[in-house]
């Protein structure tokens, strides 16, 4: 007897065993070669030349290159095999207003008690208004210089400290302390302190009538071209966002040049910029005044997210979600003729990528155990809103939202060893990341311009502000070619294209390193797919006690 319950006992191991392997079984260690084998350059690089010609018109919002690219991401969803992802549904509309404001006055004068110098609209100054006012009309507005115009009591700094700017227009430097003294903040990692969009939001809580940055190349980590195609135009906002409460009468940028001249005016010191940037520091009045005439036309319309998911198959009410915004620039001023901002790299490579993730998904050997998400999100490119909306309107609720994985702009120079992240010591989807990497024989990095305030400005962020870890990957900067003239060549030709109209698919991309960052993307939410655990915010991040109350609910 006991000889044939040794037997059968072996048996049923035996039968056990190839059961496990015909069914296939999720080791965590190993990559699942089926599902990297999906992830295809061909299927790939058609997706960005598709998402990236000029039929769909530079996928500006409230265009029909709007209406073109969310069908098409619809379509491919459906292609893919993906489920509609809201109650029926591929999409999730957005209700915005676009507004054109258009300066009645193309200089900006202004006039102090010593005389006065105007400023040339866009290549000056360029200025708008978020208001749903059909006419801005602010006469004689004091300017006042705040510094930073940041309000942080954590770390000991208030830039409108005694100064009452009610009615008033601030002038602000971009980024934050750290940027220049290592002492203060997070040193050269920008804090949310940093962005613009913070400093509108600061100022309009402080009831400023307007506020005006100064542009810097460095600190802000984009040229003017990028401040004059991004803010002048047509301009999208969330509707909830246009109230008084939330915005001032207007907001601009000027260049450093019209800073300087406006300082001078003021009779102010050459260094009074530098004085800012130090602890102590108070606003000062500057006994100059503008006045600002805008009109806005107002178009209220909705714009949509494209969301679709793959059920996960034991814990399919916790979801893991891969985000990549859709829209661009649209049609713009033309440069050499071509005025169609195509946004290849930003990011079309991005939506893409969601495609070729959720064929992997689809052909893994092991189905995920949790449901997965994946969000194409729109005007990005007008201040993160599609995903802003998301995460006041969450389809899946945040309390069951593991992660989100966000693809924003991969590389078009090639395989790197390394993998970048962006904010590094954030979150736990990094242990994650670092555990993914080992299995491609890659090393895991910080970015490479911390003080640019990345982890700030892409759509992981808005998930992050409600208490969900994010996570902006990308390449690394060690290229695995050694073909160093090849590699010089490639970076010249593929440098400057940021929100530009030569950001196109060219005979200078190199597709393997985009890929490699694909697999990697994957092989982490695969991880976290077969997980009961949710990761978390580290010890020292300033988003870890949002995260704790959300998973408490």
């Amino acid at each position: 007897m006991k000889k044939k319950l040794l037997f059968l006992s072996g048996a049923l191991t035996l039968l056990y065993a190839c059961q496990q392997q015909s069914e296939g079984t999720f080791d965590a260690s190993q990559l699942d070669s089926t599902a990297m084998a999906a992830i295809s350059e061909d299927t790939y690089s058609n997706y960005v030349k598709t998402l990236s010609a000029d039929t769909f018109l530079g996928r500006k919002p409230f265009t029909k290159g709007d209406t073109l690219t969310v069908n098409y991401i619809q379509a491919q969803f459906k292609a893919l095999g993906l489920e509609p992802g809201n109650q029926g549904s591929y999409f999730q509309e957005v209700p915005m207003v676009e507004t054109a404001s258009t300066p009645l006055q193309k200089n900006l004068t202004f006039y102090g008690k010593s005389g006065s110098f105007s400023a040339d609209y866009l290549a000056d100054y360029v200025i708008g208004s978020r208001r749903l006012d059909e006419q801005i009309d602010i006469q004689d507005s004091e300017l006042v210089f705040v510094g930073f115009g940041i309000v942080a009591p954590e770390f000991g700094w208030n830039d409108y400290a005694g100064v009452d700017v009610k009615g008033k227009t601030v002038v602000v430097l971009v980024s934050d302390p750290g940027h220049y003294d290592k002492e203060l903040f997070k040193a050269d990692t920008m804090t949310y302190y940093g962005r613009w969009t913070y400093k509108y939001e600061e100022a309009a809580r402080q009831g400023a009538a307007g506020v005006l940055l100064i542009h810097d190349t460095e600190a802000a980590s984009y040229g003017w071209n990028v401040v004059r195609s991004g803010w002048s135009g047509p301009q999208l906002s969330l509707i909830e966002n246009t109230s008084v409460a939330k915005t001032t009468s207007f907001e601009g940028w000027i260049t450093s040049g019209v800073a300087e001249k406006l300082f001078a005016l003021a009779g102010q010191p050459r260094d009074v910029q530098d004085r800012a940037k130090r602890k102590g520091f108070n606003a000062i009045p500057l006994g100059v005044e503008i006045s600002v005439q805008l009109k806005n036309s107002m178009r209220k319309s909705s714009s949509n997210n494209v969301i679709a998911k793959l059920a996960g198959s034991k814990r399919a009410d916790e979801t893991i979600i891969y985000t990549a915004h859709w829209d661009h620039l649209g049609i713009g001023e033309a440069v050499d003729g071509d005025s169609i901002y195509n946004g290849a790299i930003d990011n079309a490579a991005g939506v893409a990528a969601l495609f070729e993730i959720a064929k992997a998904f689809q052909a893994a050997k092991v189905r995920p155990e949790r449901t997965i998400v994946f969000l194409a999100v729109t005007a990005e490119e007008e201040g993160l809103l599609g995903s802003d909306y998301y995460a006041q309107n969450p389809i899946f609720p945040l309390n069951k939202t593991v992660a989100n994985l966000n693809m924003d702009a991969f590389s078009a120079l090639g395989a790197t060893r390394d993998v970048s992240i962006v904010g590094r010591g954030q979150t736990e989807i990094e242990d994650y990341v670092e555990r993914s990497a080992a299995k491609f024989g890659r090393v895991v990095k910080g970015e490479g311009n911390p003080s640019s305030g990345g982890f700030y400005r892409s759509d992981h962020f808005n998930f992050v502000k409600v208490g969900v870890p994010g996570l902006f990957m990308g390449s690394g900067s060690e290229l695995v070619s050694a073909d160093s003239t090849a590699n010089t060549k490639r970076r010249k030709a593929l440098a400057g294209r940021y929100h530009t109209v030569s950001d196109e698919v060219d005979e200078n991309w190199d597709f393997a390193g985009i890929l490699q960052d694909i697999r990697l993307f994957f092989d982490v939410g695969y991880m976290m797919s077969m997980e009961q655990t949710f990761p978390t915010f580290k010890k020292h991040s300033e988003f870890k006690e949002i995260s704790d109350k959300r998973l408490a609910k």
